[in-house]
């Protein structure tokens, strides 16, 4: 961010992606005795790349994308005032699949049984149109509902006959008596507890226009000014390589 301020966003840009090409550089060579092929980094460096990616992807830094300056300016100060546990969730969010939680693996908290769905990679590729999904990005959760999702789950937990009659902005989800929904509201809960503000919620619909507020966020997936992961790892490598 400071360099950013006193010098500019592409000096901030390439600083960011030097880090990592220096790091990796510099541990490659410590272990240049051995064979390899590709990246190699200790297990505290593996998701390093990952983390400046999504870092670029972010409003205070990306580019190619409209972001109004105010936006930028925010995120900025988000990035240098927030604490680390939430500024990682804001940089690199959860992503679950809420429409088939069950309570194998489940933990007890404050008298209530809280599902553990699995994370899931932040990219399309994991998303399905027969499913809901939850993104938490610290300050905001998004729930994604696909057009095929059941009927049966979008009742239970948002209280709708179907899809088509989920409202454009819905930002809550009824306390319904079912066990679908009280177990989606208490994986929620769970998630904001020990935040120092409530996180919004925003119910995303399949093909809405606020859909493109859930889909910056998949940051391994390519966009048209910037690389995916896969491609990112290999602009890293190449530059190791010069």
């Amino acid at each position: 961010v400071d360099r950013s301020i006193s010098s500019s966003l592409s000096d901030a840009r390439d600083a960011l992606v030097n880090a990592v090409v220096d790091s990796l550089s510099a541990y490659g060579s410590t272990v240049s005795n051995l064979q390899h092929s590709g990246l190699v980094a200790p297990s505290s460096l593996k998701l390093f790349p990952l983390y400046v990616l999504a870092l670029l992807k972010q409003k205070a830094f990306r580019t190619g994308t409209s972001t109004r300056l105010d936006d930028r300016v925010y995120a900025m100060c988000q990035i240098k005032c927030q604490p680390l546990v939430h500024l990682m969730k804001m940089i690199h969010p959860n992503l679950y699949r809420i429409d088939r939680l069950t309570d194998e693996g489940a933990i007890h908290a404050n008298d209530r049984v809280v599902p553990q769905p699995p994370l899931q990679k932040l990219s399309a590729e994991k998303l399905t149109r027969d499913g809901a999904f939850l993104m938490d990005c610290g300050s905001v959760f998004y729930i994604w509902i696909g057009k095929s999702c059941d009927s049966n789950f979008i009742e239970d937990v948002l209280g709708y006959p179907n899809f088509a009659s989920i409202p454009q902005k819905m930002t809550h989800l009824p306390e319904l008596d079912t066990l679908s929904s009280e177990r989606a509201r208490s994986f929620i809960t769970w998630l904001r507890d020990n935040r120092p503000l409530n996180p919004i919620l925003h119910v995303v619909k399949d093909e809405s226009p606020a859909k493109t507020e859930f889909f910056q966020h998949l940051i391994e997936d390519r966009t048209e000014a910037a690389f995916s992961y896969y491609e990112f790892l290999l602009h890293v490598q190449q530059q190791i390589c010069k």
